[in-house]
């Protein structure tokens, strides 16, 4: 929406909050009120679209090279074995 847009849309709502408030519908002015407020606020807290919630969801996970396969562990028989009671 571009910012006219916005604008002439707070404006309408503001005088359909303002007939609903002289015609005594608090709820619908309320709705209204809240309504004018999220286009206001510029949106900096949004609720997040499915599937991208949580902590972290915008930063990319390093991912090893293709193919890649980790080496095996080394047998702990054979180096830096030390039997422990011989000085």
């Amino acid at each position: 929406m571009s910012l006219a847009a916005i604008e002439r849309k707070i404006a309408e709502l503001t005088a359909e909050m303002a007939k609903a408030a002289e015609a005594e519908d608090f709820e619908q002015a309320a709705a209204l009120r809240n309504e004018i407020e999220s286009l206001q606020g510029g949106g900096l807290i949004r609720k997040p679209p499915p599937g991208e919630m949580g902590l972290g969801t915008n930063i990319p996970v390093a991912a090893p090279p293709r193919n890649w396969k980790r080496p095996k562990k080394p047998d702990p028989m054979t180096s830096n074995f030390k039997p422990r009671g011989k000085r």
